[in-house]
C-alpha cells in the first residue's frame, strides 16, 4: 500500500521535510517513489510547496496521506484533503426510519399477493371446470 508522508532531512534541531510517495512498510527516511514537496516548519512563516498535479495522480492510484501531511495540505488549499473531498460523507440511517420502511414494503408486498391469489384461485377454478 502507498502512503504520502513525510521524510526528514536537513541538520541536527534543524529539520526539513520532504512530502514524499513510498510504501507504507518502508522506514521513515527509507527508499521512496517520489517527491511531492516540501515542508520547513522552522522557517517564519513556516513554507509548505506541494506539486499539486503529482498529487493528485498518486492519490487516483490509492495512495494514503499521512495525518501530518492531510493538515498540511489542508492549510495549502484552504479547503479539504483530495481523499475527503472524493469519499462520500457517510450517512446514517435511523433505525426507526429503516424499521418502519421495511414495515411498508412488507405491508404492499402482502398486499399484492392477496390481490394476485384470489384472480389465481380464480384461475384455477376456471382451469378444473373446463377441463371436465
Amino acid at each position: 500500500m502507498l502512503a504520502i508522508r513525510l521524510r526528514r532531512t536537513g541538520a541536527k534541531k534543524d529539520a526539513h521535510y520532504r512530502i514524499v510517495v513510498t510504501e507504507r512498510s518502508a522506514g521513515r527516511d527509507g527508499r521512496f517513489l517520489e517527491i511531492l514537496g516540501h515542508y520547513h516548519p522552522r522557517r517564519q512563516p513556516m513554507e509548505v510547496t506541494f506539486h499539486f498535479d503529482r498529487m493528485d495522480v498518486w492519490i487516483g492510484k490509492g495512495a494514503q496521506m499521512s495525518d501530518t501531511v492531510s493538515s498540511l495540505y489542508k492549510m495549502a488549499t484552504g479547503g479539504t484533503a483530495p481523499a475527503e473531498a472524493d469519499a462520500a460523507a457517510p450517512v446514517e440511517a435511523p433505525a426507526e426510519t429503516e424499521a418502519a420502511e421495511i414495515e411498508v414494503a412488507a405491508e404492499a408486498e402482502a398486499s399484492e399477493e392477496g390481490a394476485s391469489e384470489a384472480p389465481a384461485e380464480a384461475e384455477a377454478s376456471d382451469a378444473d371446470g373446463e377441463e371436465e
